[in-house]
């Protein structure tokens, strides 16, 4: 393996964090943001009212996004397989 193969493979890995991560992170993200708004409206400082919501938001959103994380997952080992085989 040179140098190329190593900085595409790790581009590639890079590229699949950020598909798989990257939408848990953003709803995490906005609801955040929204429960802040909401406690600096209402001057409320519970330290549960932060964490709870953003729980239960991203667990919701991780069983509906699941199908595109495995199969991004998938595609990635394929790839990730392939490149072993042509290696040996």
């Amino acid at each position: 393996m040179n140098a190329a193969d190593a900085q595409s493979v790790a581009q590639d890995a890079l590229i699949v964090m950020l598909q798989v991560a990257g939408p848990l992170m953003a709803v995490a993200m906005i609801v955040g943001l929204a429960i802040a708004l909401f406690q600096a409206l209402t001057q409320i400082q519970e330290m549960t009212l932060t964490f709870v919501p953003k729980i239960i938001a991203m667990f919701v959103v991780l069983l509906f996004l699941l199908p595109y994380i495995g199969g991004v997952m998938q595609s990635f080992m394929h790839r990730i397989a392939d490149h072993i085989i042509a290696l040996g």
